[in-house]
């Protein structure tokens, strides 16, 4: 390639370039610990006079980070991640992904869109923020287990309702392609469990089929679907301008020639912050414990069903003209805000009465990916939201 095409790229700091390349070299996948990089964190804002605080989960082996860059007797602006990142495993990567490696522009590596490099760029601007004498102060706040959930960032939370000074408002890192996103829909993920009666499958009707059962419901599941596809509510901000409902994996039974005693699906609601998850679930249980259940209990009382929430984290509809907005249009040079599909702590913070909005480099569309990269490009607006806020703050 040319020097002069190499010319043309956008420069990011030698600092950014390099905490980008720490933060992804430690494995944060989701069923890992992520100490190592909390811990690493910790050391580095303490290296520059920053005290951080951790807040661990019940096992104490993750941890969310807690810091303030600044005074700290006064609510500012918190800038938020995730610090870990789903797994590699089964996917086939031309690169190692737990080790940047640039191309075409564009840096490489398992967390690099989604979303360490948010987070790697707001620590490599810490010196700066330190030194420009900040009158209003930011907050770091960086959770674990967004990837299955969104479980870390409440113990965060409920850290934050107990202090006497939290911040004001939030700006959460998800890739945006550093456009301001202002709502975003909820999700309520549920596993069932269906008890039935096995018996030689010769016998059938002496037994309870718990694989027919679980079918009936799954396929109440998909009328629902279609009836939110068909009647809404609808909100044409979203790509997918509805609520969605999607029965994701089923398994049960022992072999053909027994009466499958078990079955158990899993199912989820992406649902429109003005829809109300409760009710939905409610009216897929009611169908099974009236149109299903009986029949079953009829042969035998012990057969049914069960529900397990496995995750859930609600939806983000800011009211145009929040001053988090104005704030995050301005630092990130762009006057049109949207909506995403995908979840985000964000709705979590909102709810917490800490309003906030989505704002991040890098594009959903490479994250969860082999080879998932992000640009250049989007690194340096990222380094220049920083500096506005930098500016901002301190005037």
């Amino acid at each position: 390639m040319s020097d002069t095409l190499k010319a043309d790229r956008p420069a990011i700091r030698p600092e950014t370039r390099a905490m980008i390349e720490r933060l992804i070299a430690f494995d944060t996948t989701s069923r890992n610990s992520n100490l190592e990089l909390i811990h690493y964190v910790r050391d580095y804002l303490a290296g520059l006079g920053v005290e951080a605080e951790l807040v661990h989960d019940a096992e104490g082996r993750k941890a969310n980070l807690y810091a303030t860059l600044g005074p700290t007797d006064r609510a500012g602006i918190a800038l938020s991640g995730h610090t870990d990142v789903v797994p590699i495993d089964n996917q086939d990567w031309s690169r190692d992904p737990w080790q940047v490696s640039e191309h075409d522009g564009r840096l490489y590596g398992r967390g690099t869109s989604d979303m360490k490099t948010f987070i790697a760029v707001a620590l490599a601007h810490a010196p700066r923020f330190l030194e420009g004498e900040l009158r209003t102060p930011i907050h770091l706040c960086f959770s674990y287990d967004e990837e299955v959930g969104c479980k870390g960032v409440p113990r965060l939370l409920e850290f934050l309702a107990a202090r006497p000074v939290r911040p004001a408002m939030c700006i959460v890192g998800e890739p945006t392609d550093m456009k301001v996103i202002t709502g975003h829909k909820g999700k309520r993920s549920i596993c069932c469990h269906v008890r039935g009666k096995e018996a030689h499958s010769s016998l059938a009707p002496y037994g309870v089929n718990a694989v027919n059962a679980a079918a009936r419901v799954v396929g109440f599941l998909a009328d629902l679907a279609a009836r939110k596809a068909e009647e809404g509510p609808f909100d044409e901000d979203f790509d997918v301008p509805h609520t969605t409902v999607h029965t994701g994996t089923i398994e049960g039974g022992t072999q053909l020639n027994i009466v499958p005693g078990h079955c158990r699906f899993e199912f989820e609601f992406r649902y429109l912050p003005q829809d109300d998850p409760e009710a939905l679930l409610a009216e897929v249980k009611r169908f099974a414990e009236e149109e299903v259940a009986p029949a079953m209990q009829a042969i035998d009382p012990a057969t049914g069903f069960t529900w397990e929430q496995i995750s859930g984290f609600p939806g983000l509809n800011l009211e145009p003209g929040a001053e988090v907005i104005e704030l995050a249009k301005a630092l990130s040079g762009g006057n049109a805000t949207g909506k995403v599909a995908f979840g985000t702590e964000a709705g979590l913070f909102d709810q917490n009465g800490i309003p906030a909005v989505v704002c991040g480099p890098g594009s959903i569309d490479q994250a969860h990916k082999p080879d998932e990269f992000i640009s250049l490009e989007q690194i340096v607006l990222c380094e220049r939201f920083m500096e506005r806020l930098e500016e901002r703050l301190r005037a």
